[in-house]
Protein backbone atom coordinates (compact mmCIF):
# COMPACT_ATOMS: atom_id res chain seq x y z
CA UNK A 1 0.00 0.00 0.00
CA UNK A 2 1.29 3.44 -0.95
CA UNK A 3 1.21 5.83 2.02
CA UNK A 4 1.36 9.57 2.49
CA UNK A 5 2.99 9.17 5.91
CA UNK A 6 4.87 6.26 7.47
CA UNK A 7 5.73 6.41 11.18
CA UNK A 8 8.29 4.16 12.83
CA UNK A 9 8.45 3.28 16.51
CA UNK A 10 10.52 0.81 18.48
CA UNK A 11 7.43 -0.47 20.31
CA UNK A 12 3.67 -0.30 19.92
CA UNK A 13 2.55 2.88 21.77
CA UNK A 14 5.66 4.93 20.87
CA UNK A 15 3.95 6.62 17.92
CA UNK A 16 0.79 7.23 19.97
CA UNK A 17 2.72 8.88 22.80
CA UNK A 18 4.59 11.17 20.47
CA UNK A 19 2.12 12.00 17.72
CA UNK A 20 -1.30 10.34 17.98
CA UNK A 21 -3.02 13.71 17.63
CA UNK A 22 -1.10 14.47 14.45
CA UNK A 23 -1.97 11.02 13.11
CA UNK A 24 -5.67 11.55 13.81
CA UNK A 25 -5.59 15.00 12.22
CA UNK A 26 -4.10 13.65 9.01
CA UNK A 27 -6.29 10.56 8.72
CA UNK A 28 -9.35 12.78 9.25
CA UNK A 29 -8.11 14.86 6.31
CA UNK A 30 -8.09 11.75 4.13
CA UNK A 31 -4.37 11.03 4.10
CA UNK A 32 -3.10 7.46 4.20
CA UNK A 33 -1.04 6.99 7.36
CA UNK A 34 0.74 3.83 8.49
CA UNK A 35 2.75 2.80 11.53
CA UNK A 36 5.58 0.28 11.64
CA UNK A 37 6.63 -1.06 15.05
CA UNK A 38 10.14 -2.50 14.92
CA UNK A 39 9.74 -4.95 17.82
CA UNK A 40 7.01 -6.91 19.57
CA UNK A 41 8.04 -5.39 22.92
CA UNK A 42 8.70 -8.84 24.34
CA UNK A 43 10.94 -7.38 27.07
CA UNK A 44 8.18 -5.21 28.54
CA UNK A 45 7.64 -5.57 32.29
CA UNK A 46 3.87 -5.77 31.79
CA UNK A 47 1.67 -7.37 29.15
CA UNK A 48 2.30 -10.22 26.75
CA UNK A 49 3.24 -10.01 23.08
CA UNK A 50 -0.27 -11.18 22.21
CA UNK A 51 -1.94 -8.56 24.36
CA UNK A 52 0.33 -5.78 23.07
CA UNK A 53 -0.61 -6.80 19.52
CA UNK A 54 -4.32 -6.58 20.35
CA UNK A 55 -3.85 -3.20 22.01
CA UNK A 56 -1.96 -1.87 18.98
CA UNK A 57 -4.80 -3.02 16.72
CA UNK A 58 -7.35 -1.24 18.90
CA UNK A 59 -5.30 1.98 18.88
CA UNK A 60 -4.90 1.73 15.10
CA UNK A 61 -8.69 1.64 14.68
CA UNK A 62 -9.12 4.64 16.98
CA UNK A 63 -6.66 6.66 14.87
CA UNK A 64 -7.90 5.48 11.48
CA UNK A 65 -4.59 4.05 10.30
CA UNK A 66 -4.44 2.60 6.79
CA UNK A 67 -2.06 -0.12 7.97
CA UNK A 68 0.11 -1.19 10.88
CA UNK A 69 3.02 -3.60 10.58
CA UNK A 70 5.60 -5.14 12.89
CA UNK A 71 9.08 -6.13 11.76
CA UNK A 72 9.63 -8.51 14.70
CA UNK A 73 13.14 -7.24 15.41
CA UNK A 74 14.46 -8.09 18.90
CA UNK A 75 13.30 -5.86 21.75
CA UNK A 76 16.42 -4.42 23.44
CA UNK A 77 18.33 -5.84 20.50
CA UNK A 78 18.09 -3.00 18.00
CA UNK A 79 21.45 -2.22 16.42
CA UNK A 80 22.82 -0.78 13.19
CA UNK A 81 23.40 -4.08 11.40
CA UNK A 82 23.03 -4.74 7.66
CA UNK A 83 20.08 -7.05 8.34
CA UNK A 84 18.13 -4.56 10.45
CA UNK A 85 18.82 -1.64 8.10
CA UNK A 86 17.62 -3.79 5.20
CA UNK A 87 14.41 -4.68 7.05
CA UNK A 88 13.55 -1.02 7.67
CA UNK A 89 14.58 -0.01 4.15
CA UNK A 90 12.33 -2.70 2.67
CA UNK A 91 9.39 -1.35 4.70
CA UNK A 92 9.96 2.13 3.29
CA UNK A 93 10.14 0.78 -0.25
CA UNK A 94 6.98 -1.31 0.21
CA UNK A 95 4.95 1.77 1.16
CA UNK A 96 6.77 4.54 -0.75
CA UNK A 97 5.75 7.25 1.76
CA UNK A 98 6.15 10.94 1.01
CA UNK A 99 6.99 11.66 4.67
CA UNK A 100 8.64 9.49 7.33
CA UNK A 101 8.57 10.01 11.09
CA UNK A 102 10.95 8.48 13.64
CA UNK A 103 11.62 8.94 17.35
CA UNK A 104 13.82 11.88 18.33
CA UNK A 105 17.47 10.85 18.45
CA UNK A 106 17.83 11.50 22.20
CA UNK A 107 15.67 9.61 24.72
CA UNK A 108 16.01 7.74 28.00
CA UNK A 109 15.14 4.45 26.27
CA UNK A 110 18.02 3.05 24.17
CA UNK A 111 15.60 1.34 21.75
CA UNK A 112 14.09 4.71 20.82
CA UNK A 113 17.55 6.04 20.01
CA UNK A 114 18.42 3.00 17.92
CA UNK A 115 15.08 3.15 16.11
CA UNK A 116 15.85 6.75 15.15
CA UNK A 117 19.27 5.77 13.82
CA UNK A 118 17.94 2.77 11.89
CA UNK A 119 15.26 4.85 10.21
CA UNK A 120 17.75 7.54 9.20
CA UNK A 121 20.02 4.91 7.67
CA UNK A 122 17.09 3.30 5.88
CA UNK A 123 15.70 6.56 4.48
CA UNK A 124 19.10 7.23 2.94
CA UNK A 125 19.50 3.71 1.56
CA UNK A 126 15.94 3.57 0.21
CA UNK A 127 16.83 6.01 -2.57
CA UNK A 128 19.92 4.07 -3.75
CA UNK A 129 18.89 2.04 -6.79
CA UNK A 130 21.85 -0.34 -6.46
CA UNK A 131 21.02 -1.12 -2.81
CA UNK A 132 18.63 -4.07 -2.62
CA UNK A 133 18.03 -3.73 -6.38
CA UNK A 134 15.16 -6.24 -6.34
CA UNK A 135 12.94 -3.45 -4.92
CA UNK A 136 12.35 -0.06 -6.63
CA UNK A 137 14.22 2.85 -5.04
CA UNK A 138 12.12 5.36 -3.06
CA UNK A 139 12.92 9.02 -2.41
CA UNK A 140 11.36 10.22 0.85
CA UNK A 141 10.50 13.92 0.69
CA UNK A 142 11.03 14.70 4.37
CA UNK A 143 11.89 13.03 7.69
CA UNK A 144 10.62 14.42 10.99
CA UNK A 145 11.28 13.31 14.56
CA UNK A 146 8.71 13.03 17.36
CA UNK A 147 9.30 13.04 21.10
CA UNK A 148 8.48 10.15 23.41
CA UNK A 149 9.94 10.41 26.92
CA UNK A 150 12.23 13.41 26.64
CA UNK A 151 11.41 16.69 24.91
CA UNK A 152 14.14 18.36 22.85
CA UNK A 153 14.50 21.47 20.68
CA UNK A 154 11.23 21.78 18.76
CA UNK A 155 11.35 23.02 15.18
CA UNK A 156 7.59 22.97 14.53
CA UNK A 157 4.36 22.17 16.32
CA UNK A 158 1.00 20.82 15.16
CA UNK A 159 -2.26 22.02 16.71
CA UNK A 160 -4.04 18.82 17.79
CA UNK A 161 -6.68 20.39 20.02
CA UNK A 162 -9.63 19.06 18.00
CA UNK A 163 -8.18 15.54 18.03
CA UNK A 164 -6.95 15.30 21.61
CA UNK A 165 -9.76 12.99 22.71
CA UNK A 166 -8.63 10.55 20.03
CA UNK A 167 -5.05 10.74 21.27
CA UNK A 168 -6.11 9.95 24.82
CA UNK A 169 -8.38 7.14 23.61
CA UNK A 170 -5.54 5.60 21.61
CA UNK A 171 -3.22 5.69 24.60
CA UNK A 172 -5.83 4.13 26.87
CA UNK A 173 -6.00 1.17 24.50
CA UNK A 174 -2.65 0.15 25.99
CA UNK A 175 -4.09 -0.89 29.33
CA UNK A 176 -1.26 -3.33 30.01
CA UNK A 177 1.19 -0.43 29.96
CA UNK A 178 -0.63 2.55 31.44
CA UNK A 179 -2.98 1.05 34.02
CA UNK A 180 -2.31 -0.47 37.43
CA UNK A 181 -3.86 -3.66 38.72
CA UNK A 182 -3.27 -7.08 40.19
CA UNK A 183 -0.07 -8.67 38.95
CA UNK A 184 1.09 -5.41 37.31
CA UNK A 185 4.66 -4.31 37.94
CA UNK A 186 5.08 -0.65 38.87
CA UNK A 187 6.81 1.26 36.05
CA UNK A 188 7.05 4.94 35.01
CA UNK A 189 4.31 4.21 32.43
CA UNK A 190 1.62 3.32 34.98
CA UNK A 191 2.42 6.17 37.37
CA UNK A 192 0.35 8.90 35.73
CA UNK A 193 2.24 8.82 32.44
CA UNK A 194 -0.76 9.69 30.24
CA UNK A 195 -1.48 12.71 32.44
CA UNK A 196 2.13 13.86 32.09
CA UNK A 197 1.95 13.51 28.30
CA UNK A 198 -1.21 15.63 28.34
CA UNK A 199 0.52 18.28 30.47
CA UNK A 200 3.47 18.29 28.07
CA UNK A 201 1.22 18.72 25.04
CA UNK A 202 -0.65 21.55 26.77
CA UNK A 203 2.56 23.32 27.79
CA UNK A 204 3.98 23.00 24.29
CA UNK A 205 1.01 24.80 22.80
CA UNK A 206 0.61 27.59 25.32
CA UNK A 207 3.07 30.06 23.76
CA UNK A 208 1.06 29.92 20.55
CA UNK A 209 -2.29 30.05 22.41
CA UNK A 210 -3.01 26.47 21.37
CA UNK A 211 -4.70 24.16 23.88
CA UNK A 212 -2.77 21.04 22.81
CA UNK A 213 0.14 20.64 20.43
CA UNK A 214 2.67 18.01 19.42
CA UNK A 215 6.23 19.03 18.63
CA UNK A 216 8.66 17.79 16.02
CA UNK A 217 12.30 18.21 15.12
CA UNK A 218 13.95 18.17 11.72
CA UNK A 219 17.58 17.95 10.62
CA UNK A 220 16.92 19.88 7.41
CA UNK A 221 15.65 23.46 7.03
CA UNK A 222 11.90 23.77 7.15
CA UNK A 223 10.72 25.37 3.88
CA UNK A 224 7.97 28.00 3.77
CA UNK A 225 6.66 29.57 0.58
CA UNK A 226 6.04 32.99 2.09
CA UNK A 227 6.09 34.46 5.58
CA UNK A 228 2.83 35.66 7.02
CA UNK A 229 0.69 33.39 4.85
Amino acid sequence: MSLDILIFGAHADDAEIGMAGTIAKHTAAGLKVGVCDLTRAEMSSNGTVERRTEEAEQASRVLGLSCRTNLGLPDRGLYITPEQVQAVTAEIRRHAPRIVFAPYWEDRHPDHIMCSKLVQEAVFNAKLRNYMPDMPAVQVEATYFYFINDIGPTDLIVDITEHYEQKEASLRCYRSQFEQGEGIVSTPLNQGYIERVKARDSLLGQRSLISFAEGFATKTPYVVTQFGV
